[in-house]
Formats: C-alpha cells, structure tokens, sequence
C-alpha cells in the first residue's frame, strides 16, 4: 500500500456535532455522499496553507457555514475553516432540483431526457466546484476534481430541500 501524500486526505467523515449528519432525501444521497468521500481518500489533493498533511477532514454544516475541520493522522486538530455557504445557496438548489429531474427521468427510462438533463447537471457541477475553489483559495489548496467532489458532498449535507433553499 502506497503511504498517504502530503496533500492527502485519509479520512472523511460527516459531523453533526455527535448526531449523524443530516442527508438530502434522495435516494442517491448516501451513495453520493459515500463515493466522493472515496474519491476524495484515494485522489483528493487537499492541501491547506501552512499545514502539513495527511489529514482527517470532519466536514460539517453549520447553521449558513460549511465547515472543514482539518485534523492530522492521530485525529488531533489542526485548524478550522469555515466558509459562507450564501455564494452556494443557488447553484445547491439548482444542482438539488436537478438531480431529483434526473432521477425521476431514469426511474421513467426517459433516456433522451435523462442525456440532457445530465449535461445540465455536469455544467451546475463544474460551476460549482469553480466556485469552490474560488473561495477556499489562499486558505485550502485544492484541484478541479477535488472542489467538484466538495460540491457534490455539499449539496448532499445541506439541511434544506431545493424549495426551502433561499
């Protein structure tokens, strides 16, 4: 086995501060959730200023925040970040109602529908991986993949379904 990368991630875990993590209510949201916490452990590059790694990254939502808790190999804390899920809220509702189009067109096997649906659903992803990066620069180093699979937990862990997202 390969020793863990300097700007890796071994661990991902989900907190809710002792409760298990809240989890959009599609059917595809533990498994989503599941895969890019697997992505992230195997081909994340995850690299924050100034720190050392690998890490254990607890992420978290909290109230209008999305929280990185960045803790070393022992699970001993490093530092936190927290970054304002308001320049989200739009594109997490736009990518969350998509994603329920999305599956309501496959559980139809509506395949024309489900190919365009899905570009659609590539392009709000790519968006907001961009946007990802975009605000964890200069704080947390990290790549395209990388921010598209944070995005991707992000809508999963939001607390609100896309018709109660501001």
């Amino acid at each position: 086995m390969v020793p863990p990368q300097r700007g890796s991630l071994i661990d991902v875990i989900f907190d809710a501060g002792g409760a298990p993590a809240a989890v959009r209510k599609a059917p595809t949201g533990h498994q989503d959730r599941a895969q890019a916490a697997r992505d992230l452990r195997l081909s994340g590059h995850f690299e924050p200023v100034g720190l050392t790694g690998p890490y254990r990254l607890h992420l978290s939502v909290r109230q209008t925040w999305l929280v990185f808790d960045i803790r070393d190999r022992d699970d001993e804390p490093l530092h936190t970040h927290a970054l304002s899920l308001s320049p989200f809220r739009s594109l997490i509702k736009d990518y969350c109602m998509i994603v329920d189009s999305y599956e309501e067109a496959m559980a139809e096997g509506a395949s024309a529908r489900v190919q365009a649906i899905d570009m659609g659903r590539r392009g709000l992803h790519n968006e907001g991986a961009e946007l990802m990066m975009e605000r964890l620069r200069d704080k947390i180093e990290v790549d395209f993949e990388t921010a598209r699979r944070l995005f991707t937990i992000l809508c999963v862990l939001y607390p609100n379904r896309p018709s109660n997202a501001a």
